[in-house]
């Protein structure tokens, strides 16, 4: 084993362990976590997750689903894990190429990203924000580092781009002056994109999951561009009280120390090399869409921001040891060993906020629905936690079939109706459009209606016919 690889293996072997103790055990609702139902299944069973659909993930997460162990969702939140493991992992060949291979700064950079609480919390769970962070990381070594890398960079940018609409602001790094490098790079960027051809190609065969139903041009685009929350985006109202929060954020989760060597390494260690012109792309676009994008996890976009953080943490902390070897190689080496001490205090103190192995909301709920629900019900849920969920128990892990789940909330899209006709062709229902349960309920006298919600407690009602 060379010396050099055993950095590396020290810190992949720690998260590893870390992440796995705090790892969702199932289905969790934990740190954001709603829509892992929703993914979870559409994966398992084919289907199209919600908008924007994210094709490259839910590729990926059935990879993960045919592993023999666990759940379901076991698996599944396995893969956010070692995402995680490989972002810190580049994290840390990035520093270690920018510092001339400074072990200890590369490490500092690495476990600062790793064990931010943010980062941390989505490594628990299954969300698409870690394999988002992953490809990201990846377009910016090849976009910096490698000029025989054009295609390849292209490719990891379309496939990006089917994770994560949001990868569209990476696009001016893909930018070359040579003609033939950025032909090559389109013309990767093509490839790679031809992942979102599984979307229409789940929807003929009619999956119980199928968002947007994208069949026509008008439904794929309605879903690949995530019409659905654009009303949600440039909202100026509370502007500042989301510059407050995001700068509580920050502190939360670097500390101010990891802060003042960050701004070291941002402010003081600044050279116009590509990376670091990248870097402040990136860091400038994805600080600024979250301050005017209102929903209740925009803040999950700042991810991008702490990745570009952490590596500037490790550049400043590497100034820092230069400036203390002139004096001892020991005094470099202790403020080295100091500041990772202090990730690590950090990072215990953020373990009870970010740990979701105990979180057994979602699989209680879920299981307590299917148990008590009666036979040939129909299920009217409402909320994401409560519909989410009853998918993932419902069409993934194939319980009560006699039922029927409709999601209240998308009565009013007629893909969704065309789905439920679909899923449940002895369910009576009318051949013209219509938005309310009440319609349902009254094609279907001779069948228990139940109506079901999640707000802090289970909430369950049923009429038995």
């Amino acid at each position: 084993m060379q010396p050099k690889t055993i950095p590396k293996i020290m810190l992949a072997g720690s998260l590893a362990i870390v992440y796995l103790a705090g790892m969702a055990r199932g289905l969790t609702w934990a740190n954001q976590g709603a829509d892992g139902g929703d993914l979870i299944t559409a994966a398992a069973t084919g289907g199209i997750a919600h908008p924007s659909g994210y094709p490259t993930y839910l590729l990926l997460a059935r990879l993960f689903q045919f592993i023999p162990i666990g759940s379901l969702a076991f698996r599944t939140n396995l893969m956010s894990v070692l995402t995680a493991v490989c972002v810190a992992l580049a994290v840390y060949e990035i520093v270690n190429i920018n510092t001339s291979h400074n072990a200890m700064a590369s490490l500092a950079s690495a476990y600062a990203i790793g064990l931010s609480p943010l980062f941390w919390s989505q490594a628990l769970i299954t969300e698409v924000y870690v394999l988002h962070i992953l490809l990201i990381v990846i377009i910016l070594f090849l976009s910096t580092k490698n000029p025989r890398s054009h295609f390849l960079l292209g490719v990891i940018f379309g496939l990006a781009m089917g994770n994560h609409i949001t990868t569209i602001f990476l696009l001016p790094l893909l930018f070359h002056k040579e003609k033939k490098d950025l032909l090559q790079r389109l013309a990767g960027i093509a490839l790679g994109l031809l992942v979102y051809i599984i979307l229409p190609l789940r929807a003929i065969s009619h999956p119980p999951v199928n968002w947007g139903n994208p069949v026509t041009l008008t439904n794929f685009i309605w879903l690949v561009s995530g019409k659905l929350y654009q009303s949600q985006l440039f909202a100026s109202h509370a502007l500042w009280e989301r510059i407050q929060a995001t700068a509580s954020l920050f502190l939360d989760q670097f500390g101010f120390i990891g802060l003042l060597i960050g701004f070291t390494g941002l402010i003081i260690c600044y050279k116009p090399t590509r990376l670091n012109h990248s870097m402040l792309w990136v860091a400038s676009a994805f600080l600024i869409f979250p301050l005017t994008y209102d929903t209740r996890d925009s803040f999950l976009y700042l991810l991008p921001v702490f990745l570009c953080f952490a590596i500037w943490i490790g550049i400043g902390l590497n100034h820092l040891m230069e400036i203390a070897a002139q004096r001892s190689h020991n005094l470099s080496l202790a403020i080295g060993l100091i500041f990772l001490s202090i990730l690590f205090l950090q990072a215990g103190r953020h373990w009870s906020q970010v740990d979701a192995s105990r979180d057994l909301r979602a699989e209680n709920f879920g299981k307590q629905i299917m148990t008590q629900i009666p036979e040939n019900a129909i299920i009217f849920a409402k909320g994401d936690q409560a519909v989410l969920a009853l998918w993932y128990f419902h069409y993934a892990l194939k319980e009560r079939p006699d039922t029927a789940v409709i999601a209240t909330d998308l009565l009013q899209n007629e893909w969704y109706q065309e789905t439920i006709r679909n899923n449940y062709p002895g369910l009576k229902l009318p051949d013209e459009f219509f938005m309310f349960p009440e319609v349902v309920i009254a094609y279907n006298p001779n069948r228990a209606i139940c109506y079901v919600a999640y707000n802090l407690s289970t909430k369950m009602s049923c009429e038995n016919k």
